[in-house]
Formats: C-alpha cells, structure tokens, sequence
C-alpha cells in the first residue's frame, strides 16, 4: 500500500503546484495563468527525466526494486499514455517520454547507460533477472532482404523507418515493452503492469491484429508476420560493465521469435499456451504443426490469418 502512495505523491504534488501558480498568475492574466500552469508541468516533466540520480541513488539505496514498485502501483500506466502523444520519437523504451522533438527542446535525454531509457527509468531499474510470467509478440518484415537487394539502402532505410512508426504506435498503446531489432519488433508485456495483470493472452492477440491491420493499411510498408507465446522466462536488467538492458530471456522468447520466423505475411501463429487463454475470442484460429529447430517434439501451434485480403 504505500508504494502506492509514494508512487502517486509526485503527480499529485505536479498538479496541485500547476494549479497553484496558475491560479495565483491568473489573477492578472487569465491567459499568464494557462501559460504558467503548462510551464510549471513541463519544469516538473524536466526535473524528473533529468535529475543527476542522487534522488533515485538514494532510494535504491533502502530499496532496488523501485522500478518494479512503480509499474505495480500503476504509476507509469498514465506516464506512458500522456508521454505517448508529446511529439517525438525515439523514446524511452518504457515511460515512453519522448528524446525528439518536444523532449529534445526541453533537454530530455536518454541514460548514457542504455540509449533505449531515459535515465530516470535505467537507473531505477534494478540489475538482475528474475523468474516471472510474461507474453511475449515478434514481428518481423517479410521479404526486407530481397526488397533491400532490389530497392538499395535509402528506401530499405525508409519501409524500416515506417515499419517501426506503426509497431511503435499500435503496440506502445498497451503498457507493452517495445524494442525494435533489426526488421523485426519484439513487445514484452508484464502482469506487473495493471493494465495487464494475467491478460497477456489477449492483449496480445488484439495487439497482433491491430499492428497486422496497421501494416496494411500504412502506405510503403511491407506486410509481416507475428509470433506469439507466453509462459515463464527470466525478467530484468541484464548489465555489461556500466550498460544496462531491461529485457526478458528464456525459451519464451526463443519459441515466440520461432513462431514469428515460420508465420506467412499477415498470419499470427499462437502457441498452444496463448489459444489456451485466448481461444475463446479466436476460434477461427487453426492447428498447425511445425519443427522447429531446437525443439525435439513437433510444436503444436494456431494460426490466424488477420491480413484483410484474405
């Protein structure tokens, strides 16, 4: 309970204080007060994703696990829906404040430590790895190395660029943990994150289908295939030296990334552990059956063919 407290005292604290001084310099201009309120919310905004990490130092020092607090508390769910819509990418990859654009006009920086995360985020995140559930969504382009052969880098660079607008915006929209690799986008998605909780199954399923629509829909995109699959991995903070990473690893991840490398353009491939939470919404999904490398057994696994023009 008082992590919740704790969590929720900044933003609280943000507003009353914009409140306050745009109350007090409304009184000579209405429009001053707006101004002053807005300039008091964007200081705050400033202050809190550019702090030198004596605050967040200090804290880790009676607690490591801060970050894991705040995601549970629910705090960073209304962060990264406001942050999602201040203009630009890139972003951090997990309260989604933006390092472009508006953030790069107000100094907001990514961690030295991990460009992906602004340094409020890195450096609360706790090193170290433990065992927890999660869902696991991997995207990747079809066709991107013959396209890139025949089209030449500029416009491979630029169907990468649009692939990764869409997959940013359709799955940053669930609390998911969006990281873009090469022409492909893995989106890790937590119960620790209220929005989630023991949902990962069909929020991923709706995410896949909104992100295969979204492709299609977008002009100069390229169509994709998505894998999904969900069960126990290892969840955390993967450090080198100086150099964090917020990451999951495990044989989840290595089946999801399987699934995805065996989908058709437009098609979904669920595992069996994701149909089982999620057949329900799905049932025009279809068995299928694949080996794939690694695995002794043949895998069992449902596709959904979400491509409009099927």
């Amino acid at each position: 309970m008082w992590e919740r407290l704790l969590f929720r005292i900044p933003g609280i604290v943000t507003a009353l204080a914009a409140v306050s001084v745009g109350w007090w310099v409304g009184q000579s201009s209405p429009l001053l007060g707006v101004a002053a309120s807005v300039a008091t919310f964007v200081g705050a905004i400033v202050l809190f994703h550019n702090f030198d990490g004596v605050a967040t130092r200090r804290l880790l020092a009676r607690d490591d696990r801060i970050l894991v607090h705040a995601c549970e508390s629910g705090l960073v769910s209304p962060f990264r829906r406001f942050y999602r819509h201040l203009p630009a990418s890139p972003r951090c990859r997990l309260c989604l404040v933006p390092f472009g654009g508006l953030g790069r006009w107000l100094g907001i920086r990514p961690s030295r430590k991990n460009a992906n995360f602004c340094q409020s985020c890195i450096e609360a995140a706790p090193l170290g790895v433990h065992e927890g559930r999660a869902g696991v969504l991997f995207a990747d382009i079809r066709g991107f190395t013959p396209y890139s052969e025949v089209h030449g880098p500029s416009a491979a660079a630029e169907a990468l660029s649009r692939f990764y607008a869409v997959a940013s915006d359709v799955l940053s929209a669930d609390d998911a943990l969006v990281e873009l690799v090469g022409d492909q986008v893995m989106a890790l998605y937590l119960p620790m994150f209220p929005s989630i909780r023991n949902r990962e199954a069909e929020v991923m399923v709706a995410a896949a289908r909104r992100l295969v629509s979204g492709v299609e829909q977008a002009e100069g995109v390229l169509p994709i295939g998505v894998g999904l699959h969900m069960g126990t991995c290892s969840v955390g903070n993967v450090g080198k030296g100086e150099e964090k990473d917020f990451t999951a690893v495990g044989d989840v991840v290595n089946t999801a990334a399987r699934l995805q490398g065996e989908a058709r353009p437009g098609q979904i491939l669920l595992s069996a552990e994701v149909h089982a939470e999620a057949g329900d919404a799905i049932p025009e999904a279809l068995p299928v059956s694949f080996s794939l490398k690694g695995k002794a057994e043949p895998l069992t696994a449902y596709a959904l063919d979400a491509s409009a023009s099927r």
